[in-house]
Formats: structure tokens, C-alpha cells, sequence
């Protein structure tokens, strides 16, 4: 495997601070955002490598680790077990006048950084076996207008250069993560693949503001219905409605419709609700007869 070196991805130095790599990785992921860039498979890739790079180095245990074992990180401590128990038998060894060593690894085993730290070392004898390593996990996020969220779907996320089909459920929410087993990185000598990690970001609506499974709008209702009574048909993210309207109703009144709003995760058949909040609309470009009609309710 090649050497993946993440602090060139996020272009800073060894020596970065957490505040470094946090501007660095948001200064990129604008850059290369998949929402600015729909089209661009490069920038795509690119946006991929720095959440992956951001998610490493961000992590203070994770980055202890990678800048010991390079890309082979995640197998730092069977590394460690390995070496301690290669230096068991080389202690072994010694009384017995000889040197071998089983430890279950090999030079192929490991990318390039990760091998050279075992010297080049062979293993000698038949019953010598290569251990088996789960592969990486993967990282990767999906972005959703809230609309989109609102119905069960498939969507198609490219991690790595791989497409890979999934089912969206209905509900999901804003930085909801959820993981598929077995589709991460290759495991080592016939090990389990590791496991990927999509994280759902949701992009904030212009007319519905969610809250959890509830929906909230603000909906234009003229003077006359406002008074008289009557109704409107309202459009919600499930279809229109038609709703009724209380005579004399104020402004910033707040109604609920109940199971007409966002749908619960995982829940068929189960919603939350919508609320209405009423912003009345004074008339405008009044005729001059309509303007006696007003001064006439006003001695009244």
C-alpha cells in the first residue's frame, strides 16, 4: 500500500496545532465541497482525501499513532504485539545458540513506510503463518436537501473512486451517521474489510425549519380571511393542505397540524407535526373607495 502523507493533503507542517488544522481542513473543505463542485470527480476525490486527512489528524490519539506507523496506523498495536513478541524470541533465541522468527508477519504484509520498520526481516520455518488484519475504516459524508430527507430514497456516494448504492431512510437527520459493515478499506493477508462511516449533513430549508421530527412555517394570510374566516391551502413537504381559518384571527397566531410533519426515522406511518404561524397582510394600493370603506369600519 502506498504512504498516504495527510498533512500534505491538508498542506501544514508536522508541527501544526489543533487551530491550524482546523482552519486548514475548513479553508479545503469549502474549496472542494461536492455542493460547489457537482461535476468535478477530482474534487470529489479531493474532498474525500481531506475529511479523511482532517479526521486522523484532528484526533490527538489517532495522530500520536500515525506519525509513529504512517498509513498503517490502525495497526499500531499489533505492531507493537508483533515486535514485543520478536523480541521475546530473539532473547529466546540467543540461549538456544540460534535466531528465528515466527511472529506471523512479512514484508508484504504492510505498506512501504509500515515494512521497513521490521527491517526487512524474513521468518524462517514451515509452520510459519501471516497474520490477518481488519482493513481501515472510511469516513465519508452525504449531503441532503431537507426535502430529500423527507422520503426514503437511494442515493449513489463514490468513496475512493467506488460507487456505492444505498438506501437513504426517511427521518434521517442532520448529522446522523450510519455505518455499512465490510465497506471500508481491504483487510490485510485475507483479514475483514473494515467498515464505512456516512455521516448525513442537511442543508437548512428557506421555508421549513425542522425541529427533530416537527416542521415549522410562516404563512402569508390576507386582512379579509383574517377577519371574516374561511380557508387556505398551505403547501407542506407532504402536499397541500387546506386549512381552516378562525374569524378574527391576529397576527403571529401559532396553529398545529398534527402528523403533518417530518417523518420518524425508521417509524413507516409515523410523523410529527406542523405549526403554522400566521403573518396577516395589510392591503396595499387601495382604490379610493376602498379606503371610504376602511374610514367608514373605523366610526363604527
Amino acid at each position: 500500500m502506498d504512504y498516504i502523507d495527510y498533512y500534505k493533503i491538508l498542506g501544514i507542517d508536522k508541527n501544526a496545532s489543533a487551530d491550524d488544522i482546523k482552519k486548514a481542513y475548513r479553508k479545503l473543505a469549502r474549496k472542494y465541497h461536492p455542493d460547489l463542485n457537482p461535476d468535478d470527480k477530482e474534487a470529489n476525490k479531493k474532498f474525500q482525501q481531506i475529511n479523511e486527512a482532517n479526521e486522523v489528524l484532528s484526533d490527538p490519539e489517532k495522530r500520536k499513532k500515525y506519525d509513529q506507523y504512517g498509513k498503517d496506523w490502525q495497526h499500531a498495536e499489533q505492531f507493537e504485539q508483533a515486535r514485543q513478541q520478536q523480541q521475546r524470541q530473539h532473547r529466546q533465541s540467543s540461549y538456544d545458540g540460534g535466531y528465528s522468527y515466527s511472529g506471523g508477519f512479512d514484508e508484504g504484509d504492510f505498506s512501504d513506510f509500515f515494512a521497513s520498520m521490521f527491517g526487512g526481516g524474513r521468518t524462517t520455518g514451515s509452520s510459519r503463518q501471516q497474520a490477518r488484519f481488519r482493513g481501515q475504516d472510511y469516513q465519508a459524508e452525504l449531503h441532503l436537501a431537507l426535502r430529500d430527507a423527507y422520503t426514503t430514497h437511494k442515493q449513489t456516494i463514490t468513496v475512493n473512486g467506488k460507487n456505492i448504492r444505498i438506501t437513504v431512510p426517511a427521518g434521517i437527520e442532520n448529522g446522523q451517521k450510519i455505518k455499512l459493515s465490510g465497506y471500508g478499506g481491504p483487510g490485510v493477508n485475507n483479514g475483514p474489510a473494515g467498515d464505512l462511516y456516512i455521516t448525513f449533513i442537511i442543508a437548512e430549508d428557506s421555508r421549513y425549519q425542522r425541529k427533530g421530527n416537527d416542521i415549522y412555517i410562516n404563512e402569508d394570510l390576507d386582512l379579509y380571511t383574517a377577519v371574516l374566516g374561511g380557508e387556505k391551502t398551505v403547501e407542506t413537504l407532504g402536499g397541500m393542505v387546506k386549512v381552516p381559518i378562525k374569524p378574527e384571527t391576529q397576527n403571529g397566531t401559532k396553529i398545529r397540524l398534527k402528523g403533518k410533519g417530518f417523518p420518524v426515522y425508521k417509524k413507516e406511518g409515523h410523523f410529527g407535526d406542523l405549526y403554522i404561524r400566521w403573518q396577516v397582510k395589510l392591503p396595499v394600493n387601495l382604490s379610493s373607495e376602498q379606503k371610504e370603506l376602511f374610514k367608514k369600519l373605523s366610526t363604527l
